[in-house]
């Protein structure tokens, strides 16, 4: 298996109902500013490298957004402000995102989300993410022979992956890691107890670790709940807990 396989799968994806209502009813009354679009409204998948050291885990696509797109992240504000940020510490190709082929390129680092259809409101159900869990199981499972930290994108998303790694064999904290802002957790591989273990490809006793970082949502970003330095000096502490050299 692999991701390009895993893409092709998800796209694929009719699993709830209420979704896949809402991303073609979003498709066919479509924005104004987009009415000339022929919108994807499909299942997101994740987007960048396979042998990613660092996984970014969001929300769930915008209604006009990935939705329309066909890319996670790309053409909504929550995107413009996280590759901003990816751009400045040297882990895109560029600051913007606007169609899939525009040239962006992920390095080290993929984006994937607990919920890969547009929910109403931005608000999937307890019920639908864990609908589809397997996915996001099954896209760290892919990524762990390089996987060394993911970046979690808020409440949702942090008690999403928690029940994943848990059955992927990582050993989750009593009690329970909290998320938040800069929130950080180091997990160990319940095989061996010190860290990941040797066999999966990265430094035995190296462990995972989750770095916690409110979402970039336009509410967020215009409530400076979150402002552009708290995200980008949260995923430079990201990516070089990865291994990854961010710009400076």
């Amino acid at each position: 298996g692999t991701t390009d396989a895993l893409e092709a799968a998800v796209v694929t994806c009719r699993a709830c109902p209420r979704l896949v209502a809402w991303r073609e009813e979003a498709a066919r009354t479509k924005r104004r500013a987009f009415r000339d679009w022929d919108y994807w409204a499909r299942p997101v998948p994740g987007f960048g490298p396979a042998d990613a050291a660092l996984a970014v885990v969001g929300l769930a696509p915008a209604a006009h957004g990935g939705n329309r797109t066909g890319r996670v992240f790309t053409g909504d504000p929550s995107g413009d402000a996280f590759f901003a940020a990816l751009y400045d510490a040297g882990l895109a190709s560029q600051a913007t995102a606007t169609h899939v082929g525009d040239g962006m390129e992920l390095y080290g680092v993929r984006i994937t989300m607990p919920v890969h259809c547009a929910p109403p409101d931005n608000r999937p159900t307890t019920a639908e993410r864990d609908t589809c869990r397997p996915w996001l199981a099954r896209e760290l499972e892919l990524l762990r022979p390089t996987l060394r930290t993911v970046m979690v994108l808020g409440g949702f998303a942090w008690q999403a992956l928690l029940p994943v790694l848990a059955g992927a064999g990582w050993r989750i904290p009593r009690p329970r890691p909290v998320f938040g802002h800069g929130a950080e957790v180091l997990l160990a591989d319940a095989a061996d107890g010190t860290g990941t273990s040797g066999a999966s490809g990265a430094s035995p006793g190296s462990g995972l670790r989750l770095v916690g970082s409110y979402h970039p949502s336009r509410r967020n970003m215009s409530t400076r709940t979150l402002t552009p330095d708290m995200l980008r000096d949260v995923l430079r502490r990201a990516a070089g807990s990865a291994g990854l050299t961010p710009r400076s």
